[in-house]
């Protein structure tokens, strides 16, 4: 851990390993939920709470766990922590659990949460398990809330945030945004932009 800090951790979780544009993973999600800001940052807080509680059990029981059986028991412990965020949000947001629909028990085969029990919190103490969630999670976050203001701007021309009016802007709103047409549009635009950052930044590195 010589080489490790909180803060490094937290920011390679957001920005070298961010789990949509570094690792390419949670591309479901990002994909199919994000027609709006508030969809995002739903689906996103849920994954986010389902990672941060499978790392911390996953890294607290990591010793005595068996080899042979430890991914059943990763699911098993995401699907606890899934069923809870899944009842939880269909007793108090009942209209964003609807919108999210499917996708929130499909947390429990998100390759982003079960890669993270196996890459990290299967293999480090519980403090900085729990510093990998909150990057990992944070990115997420940033990635959804992102392309679904996006997505919500372009498509109806306004950003409603849990029913306050947040952005409006006179344009021709096209629904072709928040069709999939328009997730894969703008992921790939996103994509770009970041790929062509990371070029430049080495470049300048070297």
């Amino acid at each position: 851990m010589a080489n490790k800090t909180y803060w490094s951790e937290f920011l390679r979780g957001v920005t070298k390993d961010n789990p949509v544009f570094a690792l390419l993973l949670g591309l479901c999600p990002a994909l199919a939920v994000t027609t709006s800001m508030e969809n995002g940052i739903g689906m996103a807080a849920a994954s986010m709470f389902v990672l941060m509680c499978a790392n911390l059990i996953i890294s607290s029981l990591k010793n005595h766990i068996p080899p042979t059986i430890r991914v059943p028991i990763f699911i098993l412990v995401i699907a606890t922590f899934v069923s809870i965020i899944g009842m939880v949000m269909e007793a108090y947001s009942p209209a964003l659990h609807s919108a999210l629909g499917v996708f929130v028990p499909l947390i429990v085969v998100n390759c982003m949460i079960i890669g993270r029990a196996e890459a990290y919190a299967s293999k480090n103490p519980v403090s900085f398990s729990a510093v990998d969630a909150l990057g990992i999670g944070t990115g997420f976050l940033l990635v959804l809330a992102t392309i679904g203001s996006i997505r919500e701007l372009f498509g109806t021309g306004e950003i409603v945030l849990f029913g306050f009016q947040l952005i409006q802007i006179p344009i021709d709103s096209s629904s072709f945004m928040i069709m999939p047409p328009g997730a894969f549009f703008t992921i790939a635009i996103l994509m770009a932009l970041v790929n062509y950052r990371r070029d430049k930044m080495l470049e300048r590195g070297g």
